[in-house]
């Protein structure tokens, strides 16, 4: 027999890749915190010897979710601010509390309930854009969750940095000092059209071309956005970044609320990824995003919860539900979006925006062995007939009782193993008499 560290069987495994794909009463193995066979639970134990052994008889197997945009540290002002419009919100209220309270322990704490948060819900990986981004990726770490890190870049200053050099100076010294950590890479964060100029933009677009890392940006999130740069400066904010060369396989736009047809048509004649935030959206009245359209148009549209502040959840399990069913009312097509392009959005999807599809993203042999167990022995999901739609349409993120991320387990039975619960509680409670004060 073959020497393994783990062989988890369910009852359920759904690869992703092949899409609609689902295997019964299947075994996954996993060595070096690798896929190394996916096989029937009855060949399983003549194959393999394994250091530990999961029997999940109730469970589907899932890939780890890919959340493409958060602002982890924000998980520490969900709630304070609802009910308000984007700017109104911003300007108003978190701007403010941003500016008086914004410092590494604000980012530490909030990143760590964040990814408690996330890992409690089946999500593996995150890709962040938040001020302190070396904070990020140092509890990301410590946690053993998989981050994408953003280097925030605005032309304001803030406790950050100073300019937007310093933005960018900053931001490329922690990518050297993070360049090789086998679950943490990285990405440029513009903020947004509004709050960064051409030249910083050029720069980035150079810098992130040398290191052949990502760019993502909120684009296009509210028709005040888009109105009031074509009264400014003549051009639509999609029009002025493909003219400044964003516009490519590396560049993810995150929300594309408002588009034309000619703008869809452009975002996929140019290889770009959009990262879908439909509860964020909805919540803020921001409008609709066309994904339907998108997805027929060949663009790789993948799901992002966006920061607590504004959902006020990172539960991907919602943002999968919310997804499909509001493509179908937007589109007036019960068939837009189905559960397995929803699923796929969650994972696959999220994981090439990334440029992380090799690595994660699907249960294949050789992929890292980010994995999610969700038992669907709930009443609320019986009786059961298609795992796919049931986790889509059915199931809840309390459901999820196992994760794993390259193959150490985070969530053991619901209890996380790399963060402590209780005394994360006693942190956030500090943080909600510090923050209520400032109001």
């Amino acid at each position: 027999m073959t020497p393994v560290d783990t062989v988890i069987h369910a009852r359920w495994i759904i690869p992703v890749e092949p899409a609609s794909v689902t295997l019964e009463n299947h075994a996954l193995a996993i060595k070096n915190g690798r896929i190394v066979d996916l096989l029937p639970s009855a060949d399983a134990g003549a194959r393999y010897h394994a250091y530990h052994t999961e029997h999940l008889p109730d469970h589907a197997l899932l890939p780890g979710l890919v959340n493409c945009h958060t602002h982890a540290a924000m998980n520490l002002m969900r709630g304070i601010a609802d009910d308000l419009p984007l700017m109104e919100w911003l300007q108003g209220h978190i701007w403010p509390l941003e500016q008086h309270w914004m410092g590494e322990s604000f980012v530490k704490d909030g990143t760590d309930l964040a990814i408690a948060e996330m890992l409690c819900g089946g999500t593996t990986c995150f890709n962040d854009m938040y001020f302190f981004p070396n904070i990020t990726a140092q509890q990301a770490l410590q946690s053993g969750i998989r981050a994408c890190v953003g280097f925030v870049v605005i032309d304001f200053p803030s406790v950050w940095a100073e300019s937007s050099d310093d933005y960018l100076h900053k931001g490329l010294a922690l990518y050297d000092a993070l360049h090789g950590q086998p679950l943490i890479t990285s990405s440029f964060a513009p903020h947004a059209p509004y709050t960064v100029s051409d030249e910083p933009l050029q720069k980035i677009r150079g810098y992130a071309h040398e290191r052949n890392i990502p760019i993502n940006m909120h684009v296009h999130e509210t028709l005040f956005e888009v109105e009031q740069a074509a009264q400014h400066t003549g051009k639509r904010p999609l029009q002025r970044l493909h003219e400044l060369g964003l516009l490519s396989p590396s560049f993810i736009a995150v929300h594309m609320v408002h588009l034309t047809d000619a703008e869809i048509a452009l975002v996929a004649e140019q290889g770009a990824h959009i990262v879908h935030c439909p509860e964020s959206n909805l919540k803020l009245a921001s409008g609709f995003c066309r994904v339907a359209d998108c997805i027929a148009a060949g663009i790789n549209v993948a799901l992002g919860t966006d920061g607590a502040a504004s959902n006020n959840d990172l539960d991907m399990f919602g943002e999968m539900r919310t997804a499909a069913l509001l493509a179908k009312a937007v589109a007036n097509d019960a068939g837009a979006v189905p559960a397995m392009t929803a699923l796929r959005m969650a994972t696959i999807n999220g994981a090439k925006a990334l440029g992380l599809d090799n690595e994660i993203g699907s249960l294949e042999v050789g992929k890292a062995a980010d994995v999610v167990a969700v038992d669907l022995s709930a009443l609320e999901t019986l009786p059961l007939f298609n795992p796919i739609s049931q986790i889509v349409y059915a199931a809840s993120r309390q459901q999820v009782t196992d994760v794993w991320v390259a193959g150490q387990q985070l969530l053991n039975k619901r209890q996380l193993t790399t963060l402590d619960s209780e005394a994360l509680k006693t942190r956030v409670a500090d943080w909600q008499q510090r923050l209520s004060g400032v109001r």
